[in-house]
């Protein structure tokens, strides 16, 4: 799923009897007899649900064509009403011109499922180009909405569907989504024994489904029409997984988490939510004791035009931690706020801005230009960078900062977590990794180990994973509230950037920050480093521009190393088989395509990695840790193919392809 076309919301007028109608394509959303009899009848029936998903862990359902969501509200409310429902319910829904926020509240105003209505509205995202995850039941109901065109987005989705819900508009007005095209590229998203079903009875429509091997009939039709169409797969050839291709951990379902920072918390949180027992250790006595311990740190995503493979990531991983810190902002059990986040831009104009923010296209909710007066009223500093007139910037609508230490405890909530056990050595014995001390005794054991130590992690790895990460220290200052080198009133400042960085903490301390610093392993904390803090923060207007240097050895500071790999993206997923890749070097196998590259299947299996999330791991860790979550699980992946690549560990192997020309990353832009 590649940078796609900006977001066209869609128009929706009602008929006179109520019933709501898409002017663009001249069809309606449901028929007369309802939306919900429509579904209950055509999809829910016409896939054999619930019966189809008791007893299951999980069920996928694929839907082409989100519409007004009465589809994925009438299968949540069955599911809720089956005593004897899957463990968990994913839906994935396709749609190009999704509903503004007003227009989904006011076709579900009169709900037959209001509640449940009421709960999709409250948590209807931004209308970005990306895949929105969106949790109810405690997240054991899972809505993975795709804004975009079909044919563009189908290739990066990663999942298998148990049954698929055929509902665009008529074929007639709306040919795209039913067409040979749309049908190849659903093929290889169906999962064994899956089921389909539709409205429409059209015979290119069942055609289409007999192409990429099911079995089509005809059934009782609903509201009027003789027939609807229903399916089941059965293929007379099932292609090849690719290389990178894992099935589902079929053992216990237990992982051992070696790390209690960011990256750990987060893996332990991602396999939480598949249901797992996760056991996570770590050297410190406490969890993110280390660089995560920080008192605060910046949440936000990126933009640049046109809209990158980093800018995408960024955007997706920092609407996902948004989304899942929200409540615990709301209750107090996680420092922080995350209405709004200032990167000045002194090099650029409102002009320019302007013109790339019409180029991607993406909403003033999630980012918009500010000139110098609107960013100065945002920030409130008094007169801006440079301490001269100021200067404009990008507000990200749902950034922010957060307490590291209180995100991963958060996260880790629902794990045994386990201090003070010093891993040196990993070995696989009898089905389990096994994580040993100095003297060779086991600490803790499991079917499925991660390793996310940060910095320690190529240690443990040894040759079981080829790893680029760098150190890059990194020193913070903080300002005791009522400092008197400060320019502005502390409750009044929100989180911002430029060159470094400043928020105001609960007790009315400053964080600023940080320095950067290669290949430098001294843990104190430096006056020169504080120096270096502060007249970065003068440039921000942040404290006062003649501010005396002296005496800064009295304010406080922590030192940490940001664990850095070369393209600035972190590591998830599991290590390439570097014996195996190199004999497939040598030989006509295709290596150029990061799922094609071999990983570790056989006597080493349940080995991954989360590392490397840098100076950014506030907005990736959580979504990186549901990635990863998806390798072990089987689940649908959250993010698109691309971006899941843009991760995997694979890319840092190396390989050349049958023609001799090396394969690269994804990418190697630094953002």
């Amino acid at each position: 799923m590649n940078a796609a076309a900006p977001i066209s919301p869609a128009r929706i007028d009602l008929l006179p009897d109520g019933t709501p109608c898409a002017p663009d394509y001249g069809d309606v959303y449901h028929t007369t007899a309802g939306a919900f009899a429509q579904a209950r009848h055509v999809f829910l029936g016409g896939n054999g649900l619930p019966g189809r998903w008791q007893g299951r862990e999980r069920f996928v359902v694929l839907e082409t064509g989100f519409g007004l969501g009465n589809n994925f509200l009438a299968t949540w409310a069955a599911w809720r009403a089956d005593p004897q429902r899957c463990e968990r319910l994913v839906f994935i829904s396709l749609e190009k011109h999704p509903l503004t926020p007003g227009d989904l509240a006011r076709v579900h105003r009169a709900s037959e499922e209001a509640a449940l209505a009421a709960e999709l509205v409250a948590q209807w995202p931004p209308l970005t180009p990306d895949l929105h995850a969106l949790d109810f039941e405690g997240g054991r109901v899972q809505l993975l909405l795709v804004f975009g065109d079909a044919l563009q987005t189908l290739p990066g989705l990663q999942a298998e569907a148990d049954a698929l819900y055929l509902d665009g508009f008529a074929p007639a007005r709306n040919a795209e989504l039913w067409s040979a095209e749309l049908f190849r590229r659903l093929a290889r998203l169906v999962a064994p024994g899956a089921t389909a079903a539709t409205w429409s009875a059209a015979r290119a429509v069942r055609d289409g489904l007999a192409s990429i091997g099911f079995a089509v009939e005809r059934a009782p039709g609903f509201g009027g029409k003789r027939d609807i169409t229903v399916a089941r797969h059965a293929p007379r050839f099932v292609p090849p997984r690719p290389a990178a291709w894992r099935p589902p951990h079929a053992g216990p379902r237990q992982a051992l988490v070696i790390g209690a920072g960011l990256a750990g918390a987060a893996a332990a949180h991602g396999l939480l939510r598949q249901g797992w027992q996760v056991e996570v250790i770590d050297r410190q006595a406490t969890p993110a004791a280390e660089t995560s311990g920080n008192p605060g740190g910046l949440m936000h995503g990126i933009f640049n035009a046109p809209d990158s493979l980093h800018a995408r990531w960024f955007r997706a991983a920092a609407l996902r931690t948004a989304r899942l810190a929200a409540p615990a902002l709301a209750q107090g059990r996680v420092a922080g706020r995350l209405d709004g986040f200032l990167r000045l831009e002194p090099r650029l104009d409102e002009a320019r801005a302007r013109a790339q923010l019409t180029a991607v296209g993406l909403p003033a909710d999630w980012i918009d230009w500010q000139d110098a007066a609107a960013a100065a009223a945002f920030s409130g500093l008094p007169i801006g960078i440079d301490g001269g007139d100021g200067c404009g910037g990008w507000q990200f609508g749902q950034g922010g900062w957060l307490s590291p230490a209180d995100w991963s405890r958060h996260l880790l909530q629902g794990a045994t977590f386990r201090g003070g056990l010093a891993v040196q050595h990993l070995r696989r014995e009898n089905g389990l990794w096994q994580a040993l001390d100095a003297d060779g005794r086991v600490l803790a054991a499991a079917p499925v180990l991660v390793v996310a130590a940060a910095l320690g992690s190529p240690a443990l790895l040894q040759d079981r994973a080829r790893l680029s990460l760098a150190p890059v220290r990194g020193q913070t200052t903080v300002l005791p509230a009522g400092w008197p080198g400060l320019r502005v009133d502390p409750s009044r400042l929100r989180p911002l950037s430029g060159q470094g960085y400043a928020l105001a903490l609960p007790d009315g301390r400053v964080l600023t920050g940080a320095t950067t610093q290669h290949d430098d392993p001294d843990p104190q904390v430096r006056a020169a480093d504080h120096r270096h803090n502060l007249q970065r923060a003068q440039r921000l207007g942040l404290v006062e521009a003649n501010l005396s240097m002296e005496r800064v050895e009295d304010l406080a500071g922590r030192v940490g190393w940001r664990a850095v790999t070369p393209d600035r993206l972190p590591l998830a997923g599991p290590p390439v088989d570097e014996a195996a890749l190199a004999a497939a070097t040598t030989g006509r196998q295709r290596l150029d395509a990061l799922r094609l590259r071999p990983r570790r299947h056989d006597e080493e299996g349940g080995l991954y990695l989360l590392a490397g999330l840098g100076s950014r791991g506030l907005a990736s860790a959580a979504l990186a840790g549901e990635v990863l979550a998806s390798w072990i699980t089987g689940a649908p992946c959250p993010v698109a193919a691309d971006l899941r690549d843009a991760i995997d560990p694979a890319r840092q192997s190396s390989a050349r392809s049958p023609g001799g020309r090396s394969s690269v990353s994804p990418s190697t832009e630094r953002s």
